[in-house]
């Protein structure tokens, strides 16, 4: 599924207008990558939480070349389903 027919569904759902659907996944966007920008947690009860973790410095390997290389440490967007979703998922 992508982003328009992510907004087609919940248009459908909630009764409401594609403009409006539209305007509030960007909105649900833009506010969860705002608190996780700033390293807050956003959890949905049922559905899941995003959070975000450090990524510690590493070795790697160039597969073209096979040589050694160093990977920088970074942050990254971690998502953990929730008990609802998981059972849903599951059936």
């Amino acid at each position: 599924m992508n982003k328009s027919e992510l907004v087609d569904a919940i248009a459908g759902s909630a009764k409401i207008t594609k403009a409006d659907a539209q305007r509030a996944l960007e909105g649900f966007i833009e506010a969860t990558s705002k608190a996780l920008k700033k390293g807050d947690r956003v959890a949905l009860v049922g559905f899941g939480s995003f959070s975000v973790a450090k990524r510690n410095a590493r070795t790697g390997r160039n597969p073209q070349t096979g040589k050694t290389i160093q990977i920088k440490a970074k942050k990254v967007a971690k998502f953990k389903a929730g008990t609802e979703l998981a059972k849903t998922v599951n059936k």
